[in-house]
């Protein structure tokens, strides 16, 4: 078993509140991540829920059972770090087991668990070297290996993945997405990487100032965001947003032209690049001016200067547009996000 829950959390530093009245439930054998920009309190909440961190007010409840005062080594959960932290003077083997060994574990069982581990993280040949004779990826492979043996109720990931470089970032998503896969254990992931957000979790939990702004799955999350926070931090490029105006069955951009529109007065219309159709000068919503052409194989990232600001389309790699070209902008009516004042989303 490994459900986690949080009953009103709260984590004060002094008179500073960085965590703000947390409610959240993570099932068994879920794969949560909490996301959200630098400062936001993702880092501090894995901390508490790992007990490196006292919880202010609130409770946490893993297994059913009420963990709020217990000491980390009681809470039955792994943490796995940004940096290694592993011995450089043990091998392999011995850094993996090493936990097991000051708890007084029988030698066959340390060895048993540790080759288990080994055999899902692919380390079988690499056991009697030390970690200086590893790359970051393989180093962090050992890192998780060592929670593996542990056996634990969930584990806690506190940006595992940014030390390594953008290829080795891209193998360690999939092992990690594998790993999930074989152990069906409960995982709970912090990143600021949207990416890795994305493509790992079963559940995305996005922070804004120590509060929770939206919880949802990856695509609940991209095609309805809550509010007007979620829709741009989620989606590379960011979603455009633009000042409208509504009434009369109708939303108006700055120059008179829009579309259909008949729910309620909404100041903010949203639009992802993906959604944009490249026309004519004169067609569509808006004209545009090509200003900078990200090129990037399969997609070309077209940036482009209007007169309600700077937007990104998503056109094809084979684009022959050109720096300074004047266009049209067809937005698909179908796809298109709505905003009130206060910045939460208008249902369609």
């Amino acid at each position: 078993m490994g459900s986690i829950e949080l009953k009103g959390v709260e984590k004060w530093f002094g008179d500073a509140q960085v965590i703000k009245g947390i409610d959240l439930e993570i099932t068994d054998g879920e794969f949560v991540i909490f996301v959200g920009p630098s400062g936001c309190g993702k880092s501090t909440l894995l901390r508490m829920i790992g007990g490196l961190e006292e919880i202010s007010r609130g409770s946490l409840i893993i297994d059913g059972r009420d963990a709020t005062s217990e000491p980390p080594s009681k809470r039955g959960l792994t943490m796995v770090f940004q940096s290694y932290a592993l011995y450089p003077h043990m091998s392999v083997r011995d850094n993996m087991g090493f936990s097991l060994k000051t708890a007084g574990a029988p030698k066959a069982e340390i060895e048993a668990k540790v080759n288990e581990a080994a055999r899902v993280l692919k380390l079988h040949d690499y056991l009697d070297r030390r970690p200086k004779d590893l790359s970051g990826g393989q180093r962090q492979r050992v890192a998780i290996g060592r929670s593996i043996v542990r056996d634990p109720t969930a584990f806690l990931f506190d940006e595992p993945l940014s030390n390594l470089d953008a290829a080795l970032r891209v193998e360690m998503r999939y092992e990690i997405a594998k790993l999930h896969q074989t152990l069906d254990s409960t995982m709970i992931y912090v990143t600021h990487d949207q990416v890795e957000a994305m493509t790992l979790a079963d559940r995305i939990v996005v922070l804004e100032a120590g509060r929770i702004a939206q919880v949802g799955t990856p695509r609940e999350l991209y095609e309805r965001p809550a509010n007007l926070f979620v829709a741009q931090f989620i989606g590379s490029p960011a979603m455009n947003v633009v000042e409208v105006t509504t009434g009369e069955g109708r939303y108006t951009l700055p120059g008179g032209r829009g579309g259909a529109w008949t729910g309620s007065a909404a100041s903010r219309l949203g639009v992802r690049p993906e959604d944009v159709t490249i026309a004519a000068p004169g067609e569509g919503q808006l004209d545009a001016t090509v200003d900078v052409l990200e090129y990037l194989g399969a997609d070309t990232f077209v940036i482009l200067d209007t007169a309600v600001g700077r937007l990104t389309v998503r056109a094809d790699g084979a684009s022959d547009l050109r720096p300074g070209q004047e266009i049209g902008l067809v937005f698909d009516e179908t796809r298109l996000h709505f905003f009130d004042d206060a910045g939460l989303a208008l249902a369609r």
